[in-house]
Formats: C-alpha cells, sequence, structure tokens
C-alpha cells in the first residue's frame, strides 16, 4: 500500500515497484479513504490488506503555504501519520516505511547533514510545525520497534524536484515556482522577476525518479531503526539556482530580491553515507539534465514555448 501513491513522488514510487517486480499495489485515495481519519484508515487497510506500507502522503507547501497554515500541516501530518503506523501494527503489516522531510532538521544544522544532528536544535520556524509533526513518526517507529518489534524504517528525503511537481504558486516550492515565474515572465514579455528572501540560502535537490529508487530499495533491503537521509551530497544557493533557472527558461529580465520575505532555513545539504553503504542507493540524474527535464515537461502542459 502507498499512501499518496497517485501524488508527484507517489505516481513514480508505485512505476519503481511495478518495475521491481511487484504485482499488487494498492493506492488509497483520498476521495475514498480520509487517512485522518481511523475509520479512513481502517478501510484502507482492510480494502487493501498490504504486507508493506509506503507512507508518503503528506498535507505539504513552500514557506508561504507554511506560514498560512501552521496549525493544519502539524495536525493533518501527524494525526495521519501516528494513526496509520499504529493500526498498520496492529493489523499485522510486515514493514512499514515512513518517508519524512528534510524540513525536520534544527535551523542551525552544521553542513553536510548527518542523521546524528537530528535532534541537536529546533527546525526553521517557517517549517517547523510540519518538520515536527513527520519527525514523531521517527519516535514512533524506534518506540514500536523497541516494544513490539514492528518493523519500521524512516527516511529523509532533501527538497524533491522533477516532472509532475506541484506549480500552484500558492503551495509549490521553489524550483517549480521559478521555473512558472520565468516561463510566465518570458511569455508575457515581462521585464523583471520578483523573488523571495535574498538568494543567500542554499539547497540540495534530490530528482524525483532518484528518490523513488530510493525509498524502494530500502523498503527491500533496509529494515533497522536509524533515519537515513535520501539526497545528491551537494548544494545551489537560491542565487544561483534562479540564475541558471532564467537562463534554462529563456529569461533575460531583472531578477529582483525581496529582502523583507523569509530566506527560511540557511543552508542545506545532505550527508548521503548511509544510504550508500546500508542499501546502496546513490542518485543518478545530473544538476542541468533534470532542470531541463522538469521544465519541458512544465512548458508542453501548460502549452507554452520551449
Amino acid at each position: 500500500m502507498v499512501t499518496g501513491g497517485g501524488g508527484f513522488l507517489g505516481t513514480v514510487v508505485v512505476r519503481r515497484l511495478e518495475a521491481a517486480g511487484a504485482t499488487e499495489i494498492f493506492v488509497p485515495r483520498s476521495h475514498d479513504y480520509d487517512l485522518r481519519t481511523k475509520d479512513g484508515i481502517d478501510h484502507a487497510l482492510s480494502d487493501g490488506d498490504p504486507e508493506l506500507v509506503i507512507h508518503l502522503a503528506a498535507v505539504v507547501g513552500g514557506i508561504g503555504a507554511n506560514r498560512e497554515n501552521p496549525g493544519r500541516f502539524f495536525y493533518e501530518n501527524a494525526i495521519m501519520g501516528v494513526q496509520l503506523m499504529e493500526q498498520s501494527r496492529l493489523a499485522g503489516v510486515d514493514k512499514f516505511v515512513t518517508v519524512g522531510t528534510v524540513c525536520s532538521y534544527p535551523k542551525f544544522t552544521s553542513v553536510p547533514f548527518r542523521e546524528e544532528d537530528l535532534w541537536n536544535g529546533y527546525p526553521e520556524e517557517t517549517n517547523a510545525p510540519y518538520g515536527l509533526a513527520k519527525k514523531m513518526l521517527l519516535v514512533q517507529s524506534q518506540a514500536y520497534r523497541a516494544q513490539y518489534g514492528f518493523n519500521a524504517i524512516y527516511l529523509i528525503p532533501v527538497n524533491l524536484y522533477g516532472p509532475g511537481d506541484n506549480f500552484d504558486p500558492k503551495s509549490s516550492h521553489v524550483i517549480p515556482a521559478l521555473i512558472k515565474k520565468c516561463v510566465d515572465a518570458r511569455e508575457a514579455g515581462a521585464d523583471h522577476i520578483d523573488v523571495w528572501g535574498t538568494g543567500s540560502a542554499s539547497r540540495e535537490f534530490l530528482y524525483v525518479d532518484d528518490a523513488a529508487e530510493g525509498i524502494v530499495l530500502a523498503a527491500a533491503r533496509y529494515d533497522d531503526a536509524g533515519p537515513v537521509n535520501l539526497g545528491v551530497g551537494h548544494e545551489v544557493t537560491v542565487r544561483e539556482l534562479v540564475t541558471l533557472i532564467a537562463e534554462l527558461t529563456g529569461f533575460t529580465g531583472e531578477i529582483r530580491w525581496d529582502a523583507s520575505k523569509p530566506d527560511g532555513q540557511p543552508r542545506r545539504a545532505m550527508d548521503t553515507t548511509r544510504a550508500q553503504e546500508w542499501f546502496g542507493f546513490m542518485a543518478r540524474m545530473p544538476w542541468d539534465e533534470g532542470l531541463r527535464a522538469t521544465i519541458d515537461w512544465y512548458t508542453s502542459k501548460h502549452g507554452a514555448g520551449s
């Protein structure tokens, strides 16, 4: 059973599972199963009867969405994950894979982020409620392993991107938001775009197909309590990112920085040693190629010239 299996990451995970030989994959859709409720979870587990649960479903968004919905993002992510793991345990599920978030790391984590740094401080304020809700599922998975022998693992992907991403400006993350800004400005003949922050913050980005490969490898090969980063191991500043996206989309206007808006966490870059050593995962998509594929997908879906 793949929760969120119809979403950006989930659809790729399902394809990877099929390619790996999985013949029965159940995807509970939100219009049929409300996973924020015990009844919805019980119905999904009854109908799917899974041996393995991969929990991807989440209420997510960029900095703006997190600032506007801290209560919702905390409650819905926490209640969905906590109840789903408990009911999965009671239903006899053999293995539970939680996909957490890089937002769980402390705001001033030393780069590269190592899994042992996870509890060394409070997350960046704008997305702390979301990050902490997901982080509690690590506590739960480790507690359930200790008390019940429940095989629950916890993965921490860095920021994802790729074809099929969410390009809604009200809730999108940084790469799709910037692609849309640049493409829309180019098509409209605008002479500038406005970008939040100063551009000094850094981020690391993992292509969605690579993330899916890491999740499926962990589901097959990893059975331990420790959290594991999924990333590429290097960072790029937001200023560098905007410059590259403008170049790849053909936008030649001015980039105006709105320093009154937050930068978010100052730096993000993962140590990916555990994933490589423990279940053989290494990201493969070249950075420029992944961005081009994402831009091409957006322009083809929205009727803009490439």
